[in-house]
């Protein structure tokens, strides 16, 4: 059975940075795309990123140009760079890949 484990997670200041890690595991890694969801307190969760196999990245409006996604196949880990982080970005972060989701990891952005 495909399973996902987060990390990275933790309370981190507005405009600070924090790097997730996803590791994949009973999955030929390589050849699917994973993304990354978030889920705020009180709301639905929603998309963040996802990284192709082929690299290809997208990203929602709202973290455009302040994160990026990445992935070392070698590792069977996907990375999301979270830089300039703001209070609204706080939520717990899951990766998914092939109908899989991860557990989870808490990102609270709080002075």
């Amino acid at each position: 059975q495909v399973q996902l484990v987060e990390s990275g997670g933790g309370l981190v200041q507005p405009g600070g940075s924090l790097r997730l890690s996803c590791v994949a595991s009973r999955m030929t890694f390589n050849l699917y795309t994973v993304a990354w969801h978030r889920q705020a307190p009180g709301k639905e969760r929603e998309w963040v990123a996802s990284i192709t196999s082929g690299r290809t990245t997208t990203f929602t409006d709202s973290v455009k140009g302040r994160f990026t996604i990445s992935r070392d196949n070698a590792k069977n880990t996907v990375y999301l760079e979270m830089n300039s982080l703001k209070p609204e970005d706080t939520a717990v972060y899951y990766c998914y890949a092939v109908g899989v989701w991860g557990q989870g990891t808490l990102v609270t952005v709080s002075s």
